[in-house]
C-alpha cells in the first residue's frame, strides 16, 4: 500500500450497527459525509478565501492536510521540524534530518526539541508533501521538476524510509561505522542510528543507490547490544510506505469499546517496527509482535520499541448525552435551580457573531432550555427554543453571507474548509475548527432531537460542519477527519502549525465535546455512519483527555529534573504538543484556567468519562481542585473547576452548590450559567449518594 492510500471500517460481526458503541456491519469510508451529499451543499455556499492563502509545499490534487501532527512541513514561508513519535523530522536545504529527542523535564513543561542527529543530503532543490494518510506523509523530494525520491515517517514508527525515483549518489552527513553489506550504525552524542541500504551499496557517508533503491535510517534505543542492533536493522529493512486505519465497535453497556487498529505497511509486506504510547496499553502490538526489550525516553514518558506489522487497542466506549440525569435530585435543589434558571434566562445576552463565542452562547442556550424541560417550566422552555432556532436559523442559512459579514459560513475552496465570516482565534487559519462547531453541533443535535422537523432546514449547513471536522469519505471538499489523530486517540488544534515544537492542542474537553456534539447532531439527523465514526472519534477522544491532560502519568524519571533541579510536579498537562508538554495556557496562568481549559464546558457528556475508571476518583478530585483553586473559585473558568469538585464526593459536592449560589455573577463563564451549573453539581452529588 502507498501513503496516501486509507482504510477506514467499522468492522463489527453483528447485523444492525448503532452509533452507541454497540455492535454492527463493517461500513466502508464512503458511507460517511460522501461526496453526493456534500458536493451540492458546498456549491450552495459562498466560495472565498477569509484569509490570506499560505504558502504550501503540497503535490497537486492533494486536499491541504491543515490540524495534523505534520502540517508544519505544508504550510508556511519554511518548513518546520514534526514530530512523527518517537523520533523528530526535519527538511533541510537539500534533503532530511532526523532526530532522538531527549526530554528535559522543568517544573512547568517536558521539553525534547527536534535535533538534526542524522542528515541525508538528496542533492533537491525543494520539496513537497506527496501523499498521507491519518498517521503517515510521503515527501517528494525534486531537483527543479525532476523527482529524486520519497521519504515517508509515521506516528509509532521509529523509522525515515528514503526511495529513491531514479539511480543517485546520496550522502549522509557522518561515515557509517559498518556492520555488514549496506548496512551500519552512526552515533551523535548518545544517540545511535542505523543504516540499512536496499537496492544500493553503503561506503563511509555515501549512499549509493539504484532506481526503486532505498535507505532507511532507524533511531536505535541506547543500551543496544550487537544482537539487539542487528535484530532492529532487520526489522527496519523494509521500507515504510503507509499506515492503514480501521475501527470497529464491539461490546454492550459497560462492556462497550472502541477499537483502533493501525497497520504498518512496508514495500515488502511483514513485520516492521512499531512504538505503542501509553494510552494505548502494553499489548497494544498486533498479534505476533514481539518486545525488542529496548526502550525510548520521550516528553509522554518511556516506551517500548517492538516488531509487529502493527497497533490495535481499545477504549472504553464514551456515549454522548443531551441532558443531566437530574433523578436523584431534591425537591429542594430543583426548586433552587428553577428559580435560578428563570433569572438565567430572563438574563440572556445578544448571542455572539463569531463561530467560537457564538458556538458557545448556543450551547449555553441549549443547556437552559434542557433543564427548562426537565423542571417542566415551559414558560422558560418556549422562551429559549424561540431564541435558539431564530439564531441557528440564522447561521444555518446557506446564503447568509452574501448579505451580512457575521453569523454565517464561506467555504475556502483554497483550503479546503468551511470558515466563519466573523473569525475568532486564528478560525480564518483553520485552528480550532473543531471547538467551535462542536458547540453548534451539540445545540443542533439536542434541539432537533426533541423537534425533528428543525433537522431539515439545518441540515444542509449543519452536515457542512460536521463535514469539515469529520469528513470520512475522501470526497474532494475535505480532508478525512481534519483534526482527528488515530495514533494519538486525540486532535490538534492549530491549523498551519507554524511551530518548531509541531502541532499541540490544549483544551482536551472541548474536544471531547467537538465529537460529542458530532454525535448528537449524527443522531438527530438520522445519519448512522457518522454516529458510528462519531463515537469512535469521542470515545477516543474522552481516553487521550484523562492519559494525558486530567489524569497523566507522571511516575516516571523522565519527567524529574536535572542536576536536582525541581521536575515537572502538576496535577495536570494542560497543553500537548509533538516536541513538549506544557503547564500553560495560550490565555492566562492562572491555575483555575489551566485546570479549566481542560473541563470546559462540563457537558452532560462529561459526567461519563470523568467518572469513569480511567479518571482517578476522589483523591485526583481534591488534588486537581487544591492545585486549581488554592484562594477560591472566582479566577478564570474557576466555575468549571467548582463543578468539578462535586465529583470527589457527595460533601464535596454539597460544599459546591453552597459556594456556587454565591460565586460573583463575573465568575460565571459565558459559555455557563449559574442554573446549568447547580444542575450539574446536584447530580452529580446525586450519583454519589447513588
Amino acid at each position: 500500500m502507498v501513503a496516501g492510500a486509507l482504510v477506514l471500517t467499522a468492522c463489527t460481526s453483528a447485523p444492525d450497527a448503532s452509533p452507541d458503541g454497540s455492535d454492527g456491519p463493517a461500513r466502508a469510508v464512503g458511507d460517511v459525509l460522501p461526496a453526493s451529499v456534500v458536493d451540492p451543499l458546498v456549491a450552495a455556499l459562498p466560495q472565498e478565501s477569509v484569509a490570506a492563502v499560505p504558502t504550501m509545499r503540497l503535490a497537486d490534487g492533494l486536499l491541504p492536510p491543515t490540524n495534523r501532527w505534520f502540517s508544519g512541513l505544508v504550510f508556511g514561508d519554511a518548513p518546520m521540524p514534526v514530530f512523527p513519535f518517537p523520533i523528530s523530522f526535519q527538511l533541510t536545504e537539500g534533503g532530511l534530518a532526523a532526530g532522538q529527542p531527549a526530554p528535559v523535564a522543568s517544573a512547568t513543561a517536558i521539553v525534547g526539541p527536534a535535533l538534526p542527529d542524522i542528515t541525508l543530503d538528496l542533492g533537491a532543490t525543494s520539496a513537497v508533501v506527496s501523499a498521507y494518510d491519518d498517521v503517515s506523509v510521503t515527501v517528494e523530494h525534486r531537483d527543479g521538476d525532476a523527482v529524486l525520491g520519497h521519504t515517508v515517517v509515521a506516528q509509532g514508527s521509529p523509522t525515515v524510509s528514503y526511495t529513491a525515483a531514479s539511480a543517485q549518489v546520496d550522502t549522509l552527513g557522518q561515515a557509517v561505522d559498518p556492520l555488514d553489506d549496506g548496512r551500519g550504525t552512526i552515533t551523535v552524542g548518545d544517540s545511535t542510528w542505523g543504516v540499512v541500504v536496499t537496492g544500493g551499496s553503503l561506503d563511509g557517508s555515501s549512499v549509493d543507490l539504484d532506481e526503486g533503491g532505498s535507505v532507511v535510517l532507524v533511531a536505535v534505543p541506547a543500551g543496544a547490544d550487537d544482537d539487539q542492533v542487528a535484530a532492529v536493522l532487520d526489522a527496519a529493512a523494509s521500507p515504510l510506505t503507509g499506515v492503514a486505519t480501521s475501527y470497529r465497535a464491539s461490546g454492550s453497556g459497560d462492556a462497550a469499546v472502541q477499537t483502533t487498529e493501525l497497520s504498518y505497511e512496508t514495500a515488502s509486506g511483514g513485520d516492521t517496527l512499531v512504538v505503542a504510547v501509553p494510552h494505548q496499553g502494553d499489548a497494544a502490538v498486533t498479534a505476533g509482535g514481539a518486545d525488542t526489550g529496548l526502550r525510548y525516553p520521550t516528553v509522554y514518558g518511556t516506551v517500548g520499541l517492538s516488531t509487529g506489522t502493527g497497533l490495535t487497542f481499545d477504549a472504553p466506549t464514551t456515549t454522548a448525552s443531551p441532558a443531566l440525569d437530574l433523578d436523584g435530585v431534591t425537591d429542594d435543589q430543583r426548586a433552587t435551580i428553577a428559580e435560578q434558571l428563570a433569572v438565567d434566562v430572563a438574563q440572556t445576552p445578544t448571542f455572539a457573531a463569531d463561530t467560537y463565542y457564538g458556538g458557545k452562547a448556543l450551547y449555553r442556550a441549549t443547556m437552559l432550555w434542557q433543564l427548562a424541560t426537565q423542571l417542566g417550566d415551559e414558560a422558560s422552555a418556549e422562551t429559549m427554543k424561540t431564541k435558539i432556532v431564530d439564531e441557528l436559523d440564522l447561521w444555518t442559512d446557506p446564503a447568509g453571507c452574501e448579505t451580512r459579514d457575521q453569523e454565517c459560513f464561506v467555504y475556502d475552496p483554497a483550503v479546503k474548509g468551511v470558515v466563519g465570516k466573523a473569525t475568532s482565534f486564528g478560525s480564518d487559519e483553520f485552528n480550532d475548527h473543531y471547538f467551535h462547531y462542536g458547540y453548534f453541533l451539540y445545540a443542533a443535535g439536542v434541539m432537533a432531537a426533541a423537534d425533528p422537523s428543525l433537522a431539515e432546514g439545518w441540515q444542509p449547513v449543519m452536515d457542512l460542519l460536521a463535514a469539515d471536522i469529520a469528513s470520512g469519505s475522501q470526497n474532494g471538499s475535505f480532508p478525512d477527519r481534519r483534526a482527528f489523530d488515530p495514533y494519538w486517540s486525540h486532535s490538534w488544534a492549530s491549523g498551519y502549525s507554524p511551530f518548531a515544537d509541531g502541532n499541540n492542542q490544549e483544551s482536551s474537553s472541548e474536544a471531547v465535546t467537538a465529537y460529542a456534539g458530532l454525535s448528537l447532531w449524527a443522531g438527530a439527523s438520522g445519519d448512522d455512519a457518522l454516529g458510528a465514526e462519531a463515537t469512535w472519534m469521542l470515545s477516543a477522544e474522552s481516553q487521550a483527555a484523562l492519559a494525558y491532560y486530567v489524569t497523566p502519568d507522571l511516575d516516571d524519571d523522565v519527567y524529574a529534573g536535572v542536576g536536582g533541579a525541581a521536575g515537572f510536579d502538576h496535577e495536570v498537562v494542560s497543553l500537548n504538543w509533538g516536541g513538549k508538554r506544557d503547564y500553560a495556557t495560550w490565555f492566562s496562568a492562572e491555575p483555575s484556567a489551566i485546570a479549566g481549559i481542560q473541563l470546559i464546558p462540563l457537558s452532560p457528556t462529561s459526567m461519563g468519562y470523568l467518572t469513569s475508571e480511567g479518571a482517578g476518583g476522589a483523591e485526583k478530585v481534591a488534588a486537581l481542585v487544591a492545585e486549581a483553586a488554592p484562594d477560591g473559585f472566582d479566577g478564570a473558568l474557576g466555575d468549571y473547576v467548582l463543578m468539578y469538585s462535586a465529583l470527589e464526593g457527595a460533601a464535596a459536592a454539597d460544599s459546591a452548590w453552597d459556594t456556587l449560589l454565591t460565586l460573583p455573577e463575573d465568575a460565571v463563564d459565558d459559555g455557563n450559567s449559574r442554573a446549568y451549573a447547580l444542575a450539574w453539581v446536584a447530580a452529580a452529588g446525586a450519583a454519589a449518594r447513588g
